[in-house]
């Protein structure tokens, strides 16, 4: 590949001024004839000018998450999000601003983009969408025509579980999930509920009292597994929406004096770094929460960058990671 040297010395000039007129230096005082020499020998020697490369600016990124510190230490998923979130954007060397939805609008105005992590109302959507920034959802997907998301696919990760279980024997399966409802007095539809209740009734094997729903912290597995003991005919697994929940359910389990899978076998939900130690080490489904995080990075700085219009949803799979808390039925 041909260098300015080997132009400066075909031509008869010095190396500076073959770069400032192949650069259109409008500066250079040089004779017509020694540019028309210099182009010459560049397309001789088939020189290529490099592109120079675009300094780009520093991101200054808002973050707005919809739980406390408190409630993510109940259910760690939205801290692991989080801590990968806020690692990628000092990795990039971006800043990064705490913000709410309620901030007045002068506030953010410096900010390039925002990251949502969490479940919003409608009316929250609205006033983040008031701020006129780039924005992408994780963990949520309020507007697929408008936003960026990273989601999970929730359908397939309940299907796995529902499908293990079934394949070992199983056919009194209980959930144990949470519920929410927002700022607007909405309830908020959890899809591993609606999906568990889907499959169970598609194989005509649904059982009402095998639902229970609370909230999603390990007293609620504690309460609920115990309800669901208490049935004359007690189901013989039991899939929970989180692990936080199946760490109180194996302590409802254990404190009757039962055995985990021999008397019921239990499935959870996320995968804790915990999920492995516990007794005996549970089954679960393993979420790629740090993946989710930094992909919501990316794509924000991306849409903010090449100034793209067209929404992305970025839907992550999971992983079923088979360990001990499942048994099998004699069918």
């Amino acid at each position: 590949m041909a260098t300015i040297k080997d132009i400066a010395d075909k031509a008869g000039v010095s190396p500076a001024t073959v770069s400032r007129v192949l650069n259109y230096d409008e500066s250079l005082n040089v004779q017509d004839a020694t540019r028309q020499r210099i182009f010459e020998a560049a397309e001789e020697l088939e020189y290529q000018v490099k592109e120079k490369k675009k300094r780009r600016k520093k991101l200054k990124l808002g973050v707005l998450y919809s739980y406390s510190l408190e409630e993510e230490l109940e259910d760690t998923f939205y801290l692991s999000v989080r801590i990968a979130i806020e690692k990628k954007i000092a990795e990039d060397g971006y800043k990064m601003v705490r913000i709410s939805s309620w901030d007045p609008l002068e506030s953010v105005v410096a900010l390039d983009g925002i990251i949502c992590l969490g479940t919003f109302s409608q009316s929250a959507v609205k006033r983040i969408d008031a701020f006129q920034k780039p924005i992408v959802f994780v963990d949520a997907s309020p507007d697929e025509e408008k936003y960026d998301s990273v989601v999970i696919d929730m359908k397939k990760s309940v299907q796995k579980v529902m499908d293990y279980l079934f394949d070992k024997g199983h056919r009194k399966i209980a959930y144990i999930g949470g519920s929410e409802v927002d700022e607007d007095g909405k309830k908020v539809d959890d899809d591993r509920t609606l999906s568990y209740e889907a499959y169970m009734k598609k194989k005509k094997i649904f059982r009402q009292e095998y639902m229970k729903i609370g909230g999603y912290y390990p007293k609620y597995g504690y309460k609920l597994m115990k309800e669901l003991l208490e049935l004359n005919d007690k189901p013989t697994a039991v899939f929970v929406g989180n692990d936080a929940l199946a760490i109180g359910c194996y302590k409802a389990i254990t404190e009757l004096d039962l055995k985990i899978p021999e008397d019921v076998s239990v499935i959870g939900f996320n995968d804790i770094s915990s999920a492995k130690y516990l007794s005996p080490p549970l089954t679960t489904v393993r979420l790629y929460m740090e993946f989710m995080g930094e992909r919501s990075v990316m794509a924000l700085a991306d849409r903010i960058y090449t100034e793209r219009t067209i929404p992305l949803r970025m839907t992550v799979p999971s992983k079923l990671m088979i360990r001990e808390s499942v048994g099998a039925i004699q069918l």
